[in-house]
């Protein structure tokens, strides 16, 4: 089987639950506070590693007790790591995360050794491409060292998927690089320049970013699902009725999900079904690496799913 590489960032979590968010200028007095292995990379190995595919990630830490936390706890999850660099002149990347009582997040990071991911980082990478199926790449490492990736792998005929956040404005160049790009509707809107908050308007920004050359444009809308639009089709998939403890690495669950149903060959459709899946698994557990499901859990959880939520418009 193919693998699955993933090129992108490791943080720690530094997560507080709140009855509420704060409003600015207040201090607000916290539930709970629990330190995670993070970071849009590292969750996005984990999780496709925990569904069985050979996975590796490339990225960098800190010379420091939490990098060292963070290496330990990809290879336990089964996370190829040979590939991580420790970056001796920078400390590993943080993300400072608030959920509040409805299981919603706001997230601040600070890049760290992340930040200082750069042509060291995609000789390394060069290594790991040939025995890839699917090349998953997100915005927390710079964005040209993205760019090369995402040509590196587009040489060698390695799918490219990315999933682009943090949001932010991206090269006309990049996109026709990508088989697949997995926006949520804040990203989408981005990326697109008008609102997208329904499956009309979904559907819409997906076809924007297939006709600037993205072969699979997937727009995830939360709890409203996800839509996925090509050049000649569109499929449209309910998000799964399940209690949410937090979204914390939701779309991380659901891109793991979906590189590793693209590696095992699964058809567009069925794969969509299969991230969502683990995307709601995901939501139903605290944490982020904590609460990417196993392959035996997700395959339960298809074979007797709790009804969807209708309510995509």
């Amino acid at each position: 089987m193919k693998s699955v590489v993933v090129f992108g960032s490791l943080n720690m979590d530094l997560v507080t639950r709140c009855d509420r968010f704060p409003q600015p200028g207040e201090t607000l007095v916290g539930r709970d506070f629990t330190t995670v292995p993070g970071g849009k990379g590292a969750n996005q190995a984990v999780a496709a590693a925990r569904l069985g595919v050979p996975t590796d990630l490339i990225g960098r830490v800190g010379q420091d007790d939490m990098g060292r936390s963070l290496l330990a706890n990809l290879q336990q999850a089964g996370v190829g790591c040979q590939g991580v660099a420790v970056d001796r002149d920078s400390s590993s990347g943080v993300a400072a995360i608030a959920v509040d009582g409805r299981g919603e997040n706001q997230i601040v990071i600070v890049p760290g050794a992340n930040g200082r991911v750069d042509t060291t980082d995609l000789q390394r990478l060069a290594t790991y491409l040939p025995q890839a199926g699917v090349l998953l790449l997100q915005l927390e490492v710079p964005l040209p060292a993205v760019v090369s990736a995402a040509q590196m792998a587009r040489d060698l005929g390695v799918r490219v998927m990315l999933d682009p956040a943090p949001a932010q404005a991206l090269p006309a160049d990049l996109l026709p690089l990508l088989h697949c790009i997995t926006p949520n509707q804040v990203e989408a809107e981005q990326l697109v320049g008008f609102p997208v908050g329904d499956r009309a308007s979904a559907q819409r920004a997906g076809e924007v970013l297939v006709e600037r050359g993205v072969a699979i444009a997937i727009v995830k809308l939360g709890r409203q699902g996800a839509i996925a639009v090509t050049t000649d089709q569109v499929w449209v998939q309910p998000a799964f009725s399940v209690p949410v403890v937090d979204t914390v690495a939701a779309g991380d669950a659901f891109n793991g999900g979906l590189a590793t149903a693209m590696v095992q060959g699964l058809p567009l459709p069925e794969a969509l079904r299969w991230a969502t899946a683990i995307a709601a698994l995901s939501v139903a557990q605290p944490g982020a690496q904590p609460s990417m499901p196993t392959r035996s859990t997700v395959e339960a959880f298809l074979a007797d799913p709790p009804p969807t939520i209708q309510s995509l418009a």
